[in-house]
């Protein structure tokens, strides 16, 4: 019998939905194209520098090769670009957004600058995990955990991006480490807090672990920064253990334990590892607008895909990415779920200490 209009047309419709995503992405073409990642703050801390590490092989692997570019746009923390980009969006997958845990987690507090919802707004392709050391100037005569204590008495300053983004990390691990540390708000990314530092304006400075690598290493071969420990990372049983990145620095649970003689434990601790869990094991999405088409989404993840399976970024990724597992394929919606959630308990207690400490209304 031959078949119906109808049912030409509805084998039709099933064939193009049961075409595999590889095939839809080689529908796309950028040939000609520039590429806008856009980066909502400053040039020189992690966020930017990971971002310039992958945009050349982002490149290389998306169809028709375009030009890939960095754009900073500064400003609240990387609240102010966030917004514009949520704001009015641009589908056609010239444009693309890198952020950080000071993106997500005024986000997730409640902060009332943000207008964006990153479940609603965008999609993710990438999602890099981070790690973090803090770091003193030689000065300060201290060059371990076991002489942290020591420095209970002497008020150090730190560059801080606000305390409603990720510097809430080491905000609270400051003050749970005993420390006096005097936070100086306004700093548009970690880079200007490292540049605060060298100018001796910032006397305890932290950087995540792509500006760590690229930045602090040089400054520590030089004699001008003291890595004292790293943030670590969660384990399976979602304790803090040593960074593998950072193998031979103690970790914040490490020094937390010098200082006080006793596993971390309590409420602000628990505050700190729910902020901490989604702040930096989940800390650098790369995402398009929701809007997009599925073709260019899957475009943009075959080729940042590709691009962690090239030799030459393999050789190098452990100098900027560290030795973090990416967020991609399988694992990409479970990290962006970490990036995205928080407990309500743990919300709760960082809006009544910061409500406390700075007046910030949620």
């Amino acid at each position: 019998m031959k078949p119906t209009r109808r049912q030409i047309l509805s084998a039709a419709l099933l064939a193009a939905l049961t075409i595999p995503a590889t095939a839809r992405a080689q529908e796309v073409d950028f040939t000609g194209k520039q590429i806008e990642w856009v980066i909502p703050l400053s040039e020189g801390g992690g966020t930017d520098v990971w971002a310039r590490f992958l945009a050349p092989y982002l490149s290389r692997y998306l169809p028709g090769q375009p030009a890939v570019f960095i754009r900073n746009v500064p400003g609240g923390g990387s609240i102010t670009g966030t917004n514009l980009f949520a704001a009015r969006p641009r589908t056609d997958g010239t444009a693309l957004i890198g952020t950080t845990g000071s993106t997500a987690l005024p986000m997730l507090l409640g902060d009332t600058r943000v207008e964006y919802d990153f479940n609603r707004d965008f999609t993710p392709l990438l999602v890099s995990p981070s790690g973090g050391v803090a770091y003193l100037p030689p000065n300060l005569g201290v060059t371990s955990i076991d002489e942290l204590a020591g420095l209970s008495d002497t008020e150090l300053v730190y560059g801080s991006q606000g305390p409603t983004g990720l510097d809430i990390i080491p905000m609270l691990g400051f003050e749970l480490l005993g420390l006096d540390v005097r936070h100086v708000f306004g700093m548009t990314g970690r880079g200007d807090g490292r540049l605060a530092f060298l100018r001796g304006e910032a006397t305890i400075d932290y950087q995540t672990t792509s500006a760590y690598l690229a930045n602090v290493v040089p400054m520590v071969e030089e004699g001008t920064a003291v890595p004292i420990f790293s943030w670590g990372v969660l384990n399976a049983d979602g304790q803090i253990v040593r960074d593998p990145t950072f193998p031979d620095l103690p970790s914040f649970a490490e020094a937390y334990e010098a200082v006080h003689g006793a596993p971390p434990e309590g409420l602000a601790f628990e505050a700190f590892l729910a902020l901490f869990g989604a702040g930096m094991s989940a800390s650098k999405p790369a995402m398009l607008h929701i809007d997009t088409p599925e073709p260019i989404v899957e475009a943009y993840r075959e080729a940042f895909a590709q691009a962690l399976q090239d030799p030459e970024l393999i050789a190098r990724s452990a100098e900027i990415l560290g030795e973090y597992e990416q967020g991609i394929g399988d694992n990409l919606a479970g990290m962006f779920r970490v990036a995205t959630t928080i407990s309500p308990e743990a919300r709760e207690w960082a809006q009544t200490y910061l409500r406390d400490r700075y007046q910030i209304e949620f």
